[in-house]
């Protein structure tokens, strides 16, 4: 209630920054509350069947019992669930993600697998219903793929990814080996969170303004 309250005050609505800020807590916050509600709502059914097992004839006590085991482990399982959500995050999980994928040692084998990596985390994206957008890369041929960067909006994308990063590897025979031996290739993925805008305000008088002059036989200063 309190977070709704400061997300109305004209404060926060004037100012897009601290507005963006308060809705993303209240986003993060929602499962938690949805969840303790629901535990509060088993723990008033779990009173309820407890008062029809004291006060209620024998056919209905039964009916109680079983009803109250069902709710017990119910609410075992909110437990559980409520432990999990108060666990502290990572700041950065909620954020964008810039994702750099590079082929590492394998040569073309290697080129291949960072094209496999880039289309496998691309349809990944998609599925996840994320904005992916391709900021530079640099293709071999035949789906090979010496590098790319990719940036990657959506809810929960570091958190999801951010395991990801390292070095890759994988054993197979590649598609040209004729002799049909094994190689080993590699690539390397880095999941980096997105940096968050930040105003920088200078004062003019910390600034330093040195002005060099020079002259020429031509006659001409520069300054």
């Amino acid at each position: 209630d309190k977070l709704m309250s400061h997300l109305g005050t004209v404060e926060v609505q004037s100012d897009p920054s601290e507005n963006k800020k308060a809705r993303k807590t209240l986003a993060e916050l929602e499962p938690l509350v949805q969840k303790f509600r629901e535990f509060k709502g088993v723990e008033l059914d779990i009173a309820g069947a407890e008062e029809l097992f004291r006060s209620a004839d024998t056919d209905m006590r039964e009916l109680a019992d079983e009803e109250l085991k069902s709710l017990g482990a119910r609410r075992e399982a909110l437990v559980q669930e409520l432990t999990v959500l108060l666990v502290p995050k990572d700041p950065n999980d909620e954020k964008n993600v810039i994702l750099e994928i590079r082929a590492g040692t394998g040569g073309d084998e290697a080129a291949l697998f960072a094209g496999d990596l880039f289309r496998m985390y691309t349809r990944y994206a998609e599925r996840q219903g994320w904005k992916l957008d391709v900021m530079s890369s640099s293709e071999t041929g035949g789906g090979g793929l010496k590098e790319a960067i990719v940036s990657i909006e959506g809810k929960g994308a570091y958190s999801r990814l951010k395991y990801e990063s390292g070095v890759h590897r994988v054993q197979r025979v590649p598609a040209t080996e004729a002799s049909g031996r094994i190689h080993t290739s590699t690539a390397t993925v880095a999941v980096l969170p997105e940096a968050e805008e930040v105003d920088v305000a200078i004062d003019e008088k910390d600034l330093k303004v040195d002005i060099a002059g020079s002259g020429g036989p031509g006659g001409q200063d520069l300054n």
